[in-house]
């Protein structure tokens, strides 16, 4: 069983979706980050029992090598999709993407498959395959004051 696959399990037991991971510098400290999903909305209280069960089965299988700090978060409103499962999850909302070559997407999601996405642009879909992407995130649009 992979790392993410055992992450997963943790987190599925506690009654959250796991959603990815990230390995990133701030400042001399290394942190893992494990990012989780809940219908209801992600609590301080859950991020807190997933951290404390995460945290037992790092102690035996460390996720990287060295010293880190472990922190479990929700990706956020405004979130990498990397997955399928994300593009799936993000129907209904604005997404901005690169395609390979170049040019820049925006749109809404309308459908998600494990192979591609479609958004509505000028009152079309338009479909895009994850093959040819090189990055996508979702992004809010806030309201400017006028």
């Amino acid at each position: 069983m992979s790392l993410n696959e055992q992450i997963e399990k943790i987190v599925k037991a506690n009654g959250a979706e796991f959603y990815g991971t990230e390995t990133l510098k701030e400042d001399a400290n290394t942190i893992f980050r494990v990012y989780i999903t809940h219908k209801d909305g992600v609590t301080l209280d859950l991020c807190a029992e997933v951290s404390n069960e995460l945290s037992v089965f790092f102690d035996v299988n460390p996720p990287i090598e060295g010293a880190y700090f472990l922190e479990v978060s929700s990706p956020g409103i405004e979130r990498k999709l990397e997955e399928p499962k994300h593009f799936m999850s993000a129907i209904g909302e604005r997404v901005k993407f690169k395609v390979h070559g170049g040019d820049k997407e925006r749109g809404e999601i309308t459908s998600a498959d494990e192979s591609g996405f479609t958004i509505a642009k000028k009152g079309e879909d338009v479909r895009f395959e994850y093959n040819n992407i090189s990055k996508a995130k979702t992004y809010f649009e806030w309201n400017k004051a006028k």
